[in-house]
């Protein structure tokens, strides 16, 4: 299998047209993608698995594995291991708001119902217009 131009192009694109083993970068030289867990060993055409290496320093390698992740590499896996501690961190805010918005549309409902004995609200209208509602109310609140 070999690798796609898109895939090769995000991966000098995300490398700064850089061989992450010497540094050099074109016109000095030809720029290949090289796989850091090597394709015999199981290795795979993902991106994740894939260095921009200049033409000597793949050959260099032929397919021997990295024992000693590039700095190129290493920083980027920095980059997305903070990128997921805020993704997960963001999640963990939605899901309060989502969850202070629910127990405000119950107080809402109580009041509601507790005023108008009789009349109970629909499940659709309590999750589209007592949401509306509330968002409104939280506007004007504002000034908006």
């Amino acid at each position: 299998m070999s690798i796609s131009k898109k895939i090769r192009f995000e991966v000098f694109k995300r490398d700064s047209f850089t061989c992450a083993y010497c540094g050099k970068s074109p016109p000095g030289v030809i720029l290949e993608a090289d796989h850091i867990d090597p394709v015999h060993a199981g290795g795979k055409d993902d991106i994740n698995n894939l260095i921009t290496a200049c033409f000597d320093c793949n050959r260099g390698k032929k397919h021997i594995p990295l024992t000693k992740i590039p700095k190129k590499i290493q920083e980027n896996l920095e980059i997305l291991q903070e990128q997921e501690a805020q993704l997960k961190e963001y999640k963990k805010f939605v899901k309060k708001i989502h969850s202070r918005e629910l127990k405000d549309i119950q107080t809402v409902v109580t009041i509601f119902e507790s005023a108008f004995p009789g009349i109970t609200l629909n499940d659709r209208f309590i999750s589209i217009s007592m949401k509306t509602f509330l968002w409104d109310l939280l506007e004007d609140d504002k000034g908006f």
